[in-house]
């Protein structure tokens, strides 16, 4: 088990790249219909969900790159802290019914990498090894 802890910095970096990638991928589904349309998003968008699909790519894109990692994690999880609670709760208590997994699964996500920051292969890191 010691051996598997020396990677626990790059497997951190790993994760918040997978992350973010996924999470992009909504904002781009809500603005651009690619790569193909938001399911369930009405047309045209409201403006509530374009602001949420601008952060899901602006945020994303630092989660990505490791910049700013905690105060862009910190957004965006209650970004989807109200997204379930505004658009999920309200169709019944259960998440895997009411379709809010993925928000709570984000949420949490984002909420760890806000005290646990971005991993060894972020611009953050980078930044704090220089003298």
């Amino acid at each position: 088990m010691e051996r598997l802890h020396v990677w626990s910095p790059r497997v951190l970096s790993v994760l918040r790249i997978i992350v973010a990638l996924l999470f992009m991928e909504h904002g781009f589904m809500k603005l651009f219909q690619f790569p193909g349309p938001q399911p369930g998003a009405p047309s045209p968008l409201p403006l509530l969900l374009t602001a949420a699909g601008a952060l899901e790519i602006f945020g994303g894109a630092h989660i990505l790159i490791g910049l700013f990692t905690r105060p862009f994690a910190f957004l965006l999880s209650g970004m989807m802290a109200v997204a379930y609670f505004t658009a999920h709760a309200s169709q019944g208590f259960w998440p895997g019914l009411n379709g809010g997994e993925p928000a709570i699964l984000y949420c949490f996500v984002f909420l760890y990498f806000v005290f646990q920051g971005g991993g060894e292969w972020s611009i953050d890191a980078q930044v704090r090894k220089r003298p």
